[in-house]
């Protein structure tokens, strides 16, 4: 299969500038650049499909040029509804060597390069580039790029600085073009009217043509909604802003709807493998493979193996398939940041215990779940309404004190 047909049947492709997707990624190894602004201190998932794309172009031979845009990042591209709060540029280059970091580790094996168009935009004269960039384009096209139209309909008004992004990302397609020999920008589909300026510009400048491609946005088809900042509900590749664990339980939660798309953009399992995995949630949809496998293989991507290896046996734990005496002190120092533990005293009711814990909302209740053998501590069922912790703790610092198979609260005794 060519790498055209690949990335077309994985689901990267949304709009193309050039004659096909075969001539610009198959016909030869090409300078590939990808931006991304520096608005927050982390990629999330929503740029995580992109270089998910740049990743398979990278393993297929060609360059990458990864750009942070510390200069634009001092401006932002038009909101749909509202101007954008300008960042301090002391956060604006935190947020850059943040990022940095981030793309390094992730295309350290590949032919890869990374810039700051703070280097050229922080050098231009204004007079200068009215003349040599501003007079190729018009207001006329500018006011119908999707960005700018949506902008302008809110009837909330647009600046100047924000109108003139689109000269910007054009001016940074052009400088990469002559400076590095770039001929194809990556970007979402939300950016398709900045990253046509540059392909426009390049033309009109330089009489040469080059390309463009654009991933469609990810949408989680449970809720309609995109990856992504905006929609307040942001997964970080950063750890410190989305744990491990809360990474691998977002994509185990993904729902049947999207979890095979989910397989072919954000995992590198060959596509006879996941069609594979299709079946299989369509035989025995209750097992969950196809969840457990993308939830795996992502987490691995972003954060390594070992960490993880580390989280799946946490899930694994918590959702019954593994006890809570199996877990390395590590995993349950991972346990313990991401779940509610509860101090009890050994001579407490397990009674009392289930109410603490939200797991009954009373006593009654509780001694209702114990009489219908619907509570467990490690595993082994409650059978008597009086039992106290000290009856049942076998040792250990932590223990699982669970209500049908779902319902859990971790216990360490004082």
């Amino acid at each position: 299969m060519s790498l055209a047909n690949e990335l077309q049947a994985r689901g990267f492709i949304h709009q193309i500038a050039g004659s096909s997707l075969e001539v610009i990624v198959d016909e030869k190894q090409r300078t590939i650049y990808h931006g991304i602004d520096p608005s927050a201190d982390s990629a999330h998932a929503g740029n995580f499909v992109i270089w998910m794309l740049l990743r398979h172009l990278a393993h297929a031979g060609h360059k990458i040029v990864f750009l942070v845009g510390g200069g634009t990042g001092m401006i932002g591209d038009p909101k749909p509804n509202a101007e954008r709060q300008l960042k301090d540029p002391a956060l604006v280059a935190e947020n850059v060597a943040k990022i940095k970091q981030q793309a390094e580790r992730f295309f350290a094996n590949y032919e890869f390069e990374f810039v700051n168009n703070l280097e050229w935009l922080g050098e231009l004269k204004l007079i200068d580039f009215l003349r040599d960039i501003g007079k190729h384009y018009t207001v006329n096209e500018l006011i119908k790029k999707d960005a700018i139209a949506t902008r302008l309909a809110s009837g909330t008004g647009l600046s100047y600085t924000e109108f003139a992004y689109p000269l910007l990302q054009g001016y940074d397609y052009l400088q990469l073009f002559e400076t590095k020999g770039c001929t194809v920008q990556i970007g979402g589909s939300d950016q398709w009217g900045n990253i046509v300026s540059g392909v426009e510009l390049i033309r009109r400048k330089k009489q040469a043509e080059v390309f463009a491609i654009t991933v469609p946005l990810i949408i989680d088809k449970a809720t309609g909604k995109k990856f992504g900042k905006s929609e307040g509900n942001a997964i970080w590749l950063a750890a410190e802003k989305t744990s491990p664990y809360q990474f691998y339980q977002f994509w185990l939660n993904v729902s049947d709807e999207s979890v095979i798309e989910h397989l072919k953009r954000f995992t590198f399992l060959p596509l006879e493998k996941i069609e594979a995995l299709q079946q299989s949630m369509i035989a025995d949809p209750s097992s969950r493979l196809t969840q457990k496998t993308l939830a795996y293989d992502v987490t691995e991507i972003v954060h390594g193996e070992t960490v993880a290896a580390m989280v799946r046996n946490v899930s694994e734990m918590i959702f019954g398939t593994r006890e809570i005496a199996d877990l390395t002190p590590e995993e349950q120092s991972i346990l313990i940041e991401n779940v509610p533990v509860t101090a009890v005293n050994a001579s407490a009711a397990v009674v009392d215990v289930l109410v603490e814990t939200t797991l009954a909302t009373s006593k009654r209740e509780a001694r209702t779940f114990i009489e219908s053998g619907a509570i467990t501590f490690n595993g082994e069922k409650i059978k008597r309404t009086d039992t106290v912790i000290n009856d049942v703790w076998k040792g250990g610092n932590l223990v699982v004190l669970r209500r049908g198979k779902k319902q859990i609260s971790i216990l360490k005794l004082t």
